[in-house]
């Protein structure tokens, strides 16, 4: 059995869909399935049976000699979340438990960190390991990212194969139910649909022009198919950045959004919301040297071919992958 928590989620139902197109089926998936619009990121996918969230850790003591892998995807990912102790419990003891018990049953492990841990940047954003422990994320949920790495990489035992990784700015299907923490395209498309124009956020940074704000937009896609390759790969543990290596602004986004919609760009501007203004990130960009040399050799999308695949298959009749 594989198992995937944050199974109803966007990224997590993405790895469910390419687990099937892989020949994978006995999966067995933990999330709070309390949310009807989320459950639909389920449609059409083959799997074992669910698992509540709450009484996951004691289900896979349980049943920890039928598991073969297990991804632990899901998370309180809002970074506007204010609430350190729902944060702690959901995304730092939790995430212990799991680890605890992957450690003393021998189960490998892959959990999904944040690039919100790297803060403004200004350590870079190199996955060096001894860096970590330095690094100052902006918000709450970035420092719960960042905590649990800090432990992760403190303990003595640890499961035989396991990966941290720092997801850039993931963008694409099955995201339907993340409102305002949905992808710039997701709300571009939302917009031109509705007004036949987009607003972007001003730069409030004089070393930025307006729209020039730049992200490592990584697409879903690419970010599945590094999962699979960590499940047949099982070595070189560490922490590793998940991103393209190539940053973009949010005009190139924008503008490809409107393109893949054979509609001309109509783009003004609005101030960044006061809530978020002053641990706004105007550059990110993974550097993915690490993961290229344990071996992962594949091409990823550009922004344009992802915006082009995601809006035309997906958006443009709200379908699922």
């Amino acid at each position: 059995m594989i198992i995937i928590t944050g199974a109803a989620g966007f990224i997590g139902s993405c790895l469910i869909q390419k687990l099937n197109d892989e020949g994978y089926y006995d999966l067995i998936l933990v999330d709070d399935f309390s949310n009807e619009l989320k459950n639909k990121n389920f449609e059409g996918k083959k799997f074992a049976s669910k698992v509540e969230r709450d009484v996951f850790p004691t289900w896979l003591r349980e049943n920890q000699l039928h598991v073969q892998f297990v991804f632990h995807i899901g998370a309180r990912t809002d970074t506007t979340e204010m609430d350190r102790e729902l944060l702690n419990r959901l995304n730092l003891d939790y995430t212990k438990s799991i680890w605890n018990i992957c450690t003393e049953f021998g189960l490998p492990l892959v959990y999904a960190s944040s690039a919100a841990t790297y803060g403004l940047g200004e350590l870079g954003y190199d996955d060096d390991e001894s860096k970590i422990p330095m690094l100052k994320p902006l918000n709450p949920y970035g420092d719960s990212k960042n905590e649990f790495d800090i432990w992760a990489l403190k303990q003595d035992k640890k499961p035989y194969f396991w990966t941290g990784l720092k997801f850039f700015n993931v963008y694409g299907p099955n995201e339907y139910h993340k409102g305002r923490m949905a992808s710039v395209i997701f709300h571009t498309f939302n917009q031109i649909q509705k007004t036949g124009s987009m607003k972007l956020f001003q730069s409030h940074n004089p070393d930025f022009k307006d729209g020039e704000q730049m992200r490592d937009f990584v697409y879903v896609k690419d970010v599945v198919n590094i999962l699979y390759f960590l499940m047949h790969h099982r070595k070189d543990s560490g922490i590793y950045n998940l991103g393209t290596g190539k940053a973009r602004t949010f005009l190139d986004l924008a503008k490809s959004t409107f393109y893949s919609l054979n509609k001309d760009p109509e783009i003004s501007f609005v101030p960044t919301p006061e809530d978020i203004r002053e641990k706004y990130q105007y550059f990110t960009e993974a550097n993915m040297n690490k993961l290229r040399s344990i071996g992962y050799s594949q091409d990823f999308y550009s922004l344009e071919e992802g915006v082009k695949d995601y809006v035309s298959n997906y958006l443009v009749g709200t379908r699922y992958y």
